[in-house]
């Protein structure tokens, strides 16, 4: 058995994920193989300039639902793949992933992948050209049975249970246009899902190798997927790695890349890959930094530096310009403070803005 250190462990995931690179390519960016996770005004474009991939052409990437029903960005031209990737394993994988809406469904004696299934056909009949999430979904409950329906105290409303809705749209073929708010679904040109998927974008595979070493534990808790059926797909080229005397395992290819982190600082937004590792307290061992950290409302991002959380930021955008405040868990040295005044520059240029002030304080 192979042993790593955190260190090594936080080092490996820097590097896995590109965020030590400067430039890079569509094809050669890591994190797409996953898909990268598009929440909040600095979601996966500003994630994919942090790993060197800055002003990627639009019309080669797509936004659809995939993983725990968010939006994620892949290669457009990997489409096919990803939705046979990110389908629910089993029956009982589709179940756990839709939650409660699994309950009405198999009282009704309706299968959760037979359930996906018939809200995905009824959604490619209904959108034909761009839909707005709201339009779409009045439309859709007009035309589902009991089963599939529940009453929405927040929206005072009777419609399609919200993880199916989600989860069945890559199926139906349509992806989401980006940057709209409310949602707006549009059909993906020549869409069919594949048959057969590239090693690469193996879910489970690609979870090792830009978040290991892993158990089938912590992959099943990014998936939303039951920990039988995760193991049930488990490499069989992957390798044992004691991380803190607790079995993990990596994919054998990449043991040799074990090492202590890269010297690198990077505003992280809050959904960055590298923060939705499912062994949160080997990324932020205190309880309290973590909880600030992962909070469910309102929650900030993570300031990396050298492979280590070193504090939250946050963005406020007054006019043409962005304040951004960094609570720093660590001293707050002239080094950290050019660094992330550079990078506190960096994120102001990607918003097209300009950086009015920087407080960092411990």
């Amino acid at each position: 058995m192979w042993t790593a250190t955190r260190a090594q462990v936080l080092g490996f995931r820097v590097r896995a994920q590109q965020l030590d690179r400067d430039a890079g390519t569509l094809d050669d960016t890591a994190v797409l193989d996953l898909g990268v996770q598009d929440t909040g005004p600095d979601g996966a474009l500003w994630a994919l300039t942090l790993r060197g991939l800055a002003g990627p052409d639009p019309a080669e990437l797509a936004t659809v639902w995939t993983i725990r029903g968010a939006p994620h960005v892949y290669r457009r031209a990997d489409l096919a793949f990803v939705a046979t990737a990110t389908a629910p394993f089993s029956d009982a994988d589709a179940g756990k992933r839709i939650f409660d809406a699994a309950r009405p469904l198999k009282a009704a004696g309706i299968g959760n992948l037979a359930a996906l299934d018939t809200v995905a056909g009824a959604m490619r009949t209904i959108v034909r050209e761009p839909m707005v999430k709201g339009a779409m979904s009045t439309r859709l409950t007009a035309v589902m049975t009991q089963p599939y329906l529940r009453f929405c105290l927040p929206c005072d409303a009777t419609h399609v249970y919200e993880q199916p809705f989600r989860l069945a749209a890559l199926r139906a073929g349509l992806e989401l246009v980006p940057g709209t708010s409310p949602p707006v679904l549009r059909p993906i040109p020549g869409f069919a899902p594949a048959d057969d998927v590239p090693a690469r974008l193996d879910v489970v595979r690609a979870y090792l190798r830009l978040l290991g070493p892993a158990t089938p534990r912590h992959v099943a808790g990014y998936l939303d997927a039951p920990v039988t059926d995760v193991k049930a797909r488990w490499p069989e080229d992957a390798v044992e790695v004691s991380v803190d005397g607790e079995t993990r395992w990596l994919l054998g290819q990449d043991v040799d890349r074990l090492d202590g982190p890269p010297v690198t600082t990077r505003l992280l937004g809050p959904f960055d890959l590298f923060l939705q590792a499912r062994d949160r307290p080997l990324l932020v061992p205190d309880t309290a930094r973590a909880t600030e950290l992962w909070r469910t409302l309102g929650r900030p991002g993570g300031v990396l530096r050298d492979g280590e959380i070193v504090g939250t930021w946050r963005a406020r955008k007054t006019g043409s310009a962005v304040a951004v405040s960094i609570e720093a868990w660590t001293a707050v040295t002239p080094a950290l403070r050019t660094a992330a005044g550079a990078q506190a520059e960096r994120l102001a240029a990607f918003r097209g803005l300009r950086l009015a002030s920087l407080d960092l304080e411990e």
